[in-house]
């Protein structure tokens, strides 16, 4: 038997279903999560996906943070299930307080949405490990609430730590602190990133490329391995 990714979707997701083929494309199972979900249904690994939950009001994630299915989610993801957050599912985690610092509007005040040179920084997460340390992709990022912010005692940390999941490269494209483009908690098992690995899991979409497709094939192969 595979294993089985639970994807939530909230209000406002955009990005269950690429997400869903993503983890399909890899070999596991994806089991859908509604938002008003008390139980995770057994998964074993959770993807919070993009979008704009509950239509971002108040702040990106704050309104979703408190969803009845966050509940069990955050109890787990402190017992080590391995969960990611893409776009608003960074967002959301950050809120959640999962992982450190908070997200901004971009600091040109636009939306963006591009191809994105990133460098993975950390290959050693549940969400990574079939990358390797230093090595340069290329992910779709569109956002506007995508500027990644800290304190400077919590972003020595990250970086000191090793932390640091993603960096980008060439270009800021949202004024993040430390070309920061995702991160990850000090056991591995929580990443959040900016960008969206789900769109670049085929060569016919996203950037031509499959550059997003290890993220899925990491965490089955840590699963299964188990």
């Amino acid at each position: 038997m595979t294993a089985r990714i639970g994807v939530v979707t909230f209000p406002g997701s955009l990005d269950d279903r690429d997400t869903q083929r993503a983890i399909r494309l890899a070999g596991a199972e994806p089991v859908a999560l509604w938002h008003k979900d008390k139980d995770l249904k057994q998964v074993d690994a959770v993807v919070l996906c993009g979008g704009f939950s509950y239509g971002d009001y108040l702040r990106a994630g704050a309104i979703a943070r408190f969803s009845p299915v966050m509940e069990p989610l955050l109890e787990q993801a402190k017992a080590g299930l391995p969960v990611l957050g893409i776009c608003n599912g960074f967002q959301i985690l950050t809120e959640a307080h999962l992982l450190p610092g908070t997200m901004l509007r971009n600091n040109h005040l636009h939306f963006i949405c591009r191809d994105q040179k990133l460098r993975v920084e950390n290959a050693e997460t549940a969400w990574t490990s079939d990358y390797t340390a230093g090595q340069e992709i290329h992910i779709p990022l569109k956002n506007i609430d995508g500027q990644y912010v800290a304190d400077q005692r919590t972003l020595d940390a990250l970086e000191s730590e090793g932390r640091v999941a993603f960096r980008y490269l060439d270009v800021n494209p949202n004024g993040s602190n430390n070309d920061i483009a995702g991160v990850t908690n000090e056991a591995g098992n929580v990443v959040g990133l900016m960008p969206h690995p789900e769109h670049a899991v085929e060569p016919l979409i996203g950037t031509g490329r499959t550059d997003g497709l290890p993220f899925f094939t990491s965490i089955l192969k840590k699963l299964v391995n188990a």
